[in-house]
């Protein structure tokens, strides 16, 4: 299986799906414990939950599991939230904190996890956003994620439905950031922006509003589209076409403010 998946579109919104994949090559898998192998902490349905909701979208989707090597951390593994829990480039726990290795990889199976699959997404993620900031002189990245909203390891309480990051405002033009927002808030649904989850390094990376490529976050909370938050992960039809017509109506809009943001 090839490690990333592109659909091209004409539009000028790329979504970034780094954490929807489920394959495992099968000697990666055999070193994974019994609570590794469930996968827990799969952003579930991800794409099926996007899937036709903007015309002319482009999507590149990791298609390997975050445990093999996380797409969505630094090459350099450095923490996103320094002083809080969270897990690394390649994952030594879940996000409950408990192990999910028999063995852990070690530095050299690290390096060779980076070359054949975290650097072949953001390669192709990073040629697609160039190939749409070339046609419409701007690229927007939404950068699609959930999460279960009850994860005492990594935060307290339960996590708001939408959890909108931008880094504190400095990975897209002001813009895109308020319309998301206003949208999240119309809806009525419980919603933050630049809380616990203020963009990953996908979001923080590619995030240059002064060369044209703005970037944001949406991190879900899995109740707004799972029927449990617990396996098997079940898609739940009812709260997904409820949650579908907000998604659709911020992707609209952001397609829709491209023009204004040429530089």
């Amino acid at each position: 299986m090839t490690p990333v998946e592109v659909i091209q579109g004409e539009g000028p919104v790329v979504l970034g799906m780094p954490h929807t994949g489920t394959w495992l090559p099968e000697e990666i898998r055999a070193r994974l414990n019994a609570r590794g192998q469930e996968l827990s902490d799969t952003d579930w349905h991800i794409d099926r939950l996007y899937k036709g909701l903007l015309p002319g979208v482009t999507i590149v989707r990791a298609t390997f599991h975050r445990y093999v090597i996380d797409a969505n951390r630094s090459p350099e593994d450095e923490s996103l939230y320094p002083g809080q829990n969270t897990t690394g480039l390649v994952p030594t726990t879940d996000f409950d904190g408990a192990p999910i290795w028999t063995t852990e990889p070690n530095k050299a199976e690290i390096a060779e996890r980076m070359a054949g699959y975290h650097q072949p997404y953001h390669a192709a993620l990073r040629a697609e956003l160039e190939r749409v900031r070339s046609k419409h002189g701007v690229a927007i990245l939404y950068d699609c994620h959930s999460i279960r909203s009850h994860i005492p390891f990594l935060f307290e309480g339960t996590l708001p439905d939408f959890n909108i990051g931008t880094a504190g405002g400095t990975t897209c033009d002001p813009r895109i950031e308020a319309a998301t927002h206003r949208i999240c808030q119309a809806s009525g649904r419980p919603t933050v922006l630049n809380g616990r989850f203020k963009g990953g390094w996908t979001t923080r990376h590619y995030g240059r509003p002064q060369e044209g490529i703005h970037a944001i976050q949406m991190e879900l909370a899995q109740s707004t589209h799972l029927a449990s938050e617990a396996a098997p992960y079940a898609y739940d039809p009812a709260r997904a076409d409820a949650l579908r017509p907000i998604l659709s109506e911020i992707l609209l809009s952001l397609a829709d403010l491209a023009p204004d943001l040429r530089g």
